[in-house]
């Protein structure tokens, strides 16, 4: 069963149309991404699929289930869950305490500490910091966090906006290694990301998203080949 299916999604900010008509599919395990320029769309894509923006039009079904009008804290307890672009930690509380919070929805406390464990082992960095104030640690160090965060509510789809914003090239490849990382170890993503190159590296598929329209799709390898896609998003 396709795990993710959207048809003709139509959104708008008050009259201005944020998205045409967007399709898209994302099969179990797989790393699907959505690329293209500041303003596409991207984003928008990603905040209808978590709840937090109403569609005008077309559908959005989850595992075969229609979850297009269904409230974002109810996507999370189905196994959808969203890093938001800009990490968005909470600042003054501890990396530990931010953990905690990504769990809120679980009710399984011999679960949570077990995954709270498990997270510090799979970020070594956040490890040293557990008592740290987010707000204090570095722009990749709360990147991890947030995707560490997202990943103790135990996502069956994990939606990832904009993982790369601001960083250095350095932490890049290490934030891309990760994401790698927890879909081998079986967690479905959905990636938005404006490093196209970076992106379609690391995924199966992609989707290229110009001024709300999907104007290609295919294997992310047959993307990065794809001369159109060298040239507008790629360097040539």
């Amino acid at each position: 069963m396709t795990m993710l299916s959207v048809e003709k999604l139509d959104v708008a900010y008050g009259v201005i149309k944020a998205l045409h008509g967007v399709s898209l599919h994302v099969e179990p395990g797989e790393i699907v991404t959505l690329i293209g320029a500041n303003g596409a769309g991207k984003s928008t894509t990603l905040l209808t699929l978590s709840g937090l923006l109403k569609p005008k039009a077309g559908r959005i079904t989850f595992e075969g289930q229609d979850i297009t009008n269904l409230p974002p804290h109810k996507r999370v307890a189905m196994g959808i869950v969203q890093a938001p672009e800009g990490r968005r930690v909470f600042a003054n509380m501890s990396v530990h305490e931010n953990l905690e919070l990504g769990a809120y929805t679980r009710k399984d406390r011999a679960g949570i500490k077990q995954d709270l464990q498990k997270m510090m082992e799979e970020f070594p960095k956040l490890a040293e910091r557990r008592n740290q104030r987010a707000g204090t640690l570095s722009g990749g160090e709360q990147q991890m966090l947030a995707m560490a965060r997202a990943l103790m509510a135990r996502p069956r789809l994990l939606l990832l906006d904009e993982p790369s914003l601001g960083l250095a090239p350095l932490i890049v490849r290490q934030i891309f290694e990760l994401i790698r990382k927890i879909n081998a170890q079986g967690t479905t993503v959905f990636l938005v990301e404006q490093n196209a190159h970076m992106a379609l590296q690391v995924a199966h598929r992609g989707y290229v998203l110009q001024t709300g329209n999907v104007i290609l799709t295919d294997k992310a390898a047959a993307l990065m080949a794809h001369p159109d896609v060298r040239k507008a998003y790629l360097g040539g």
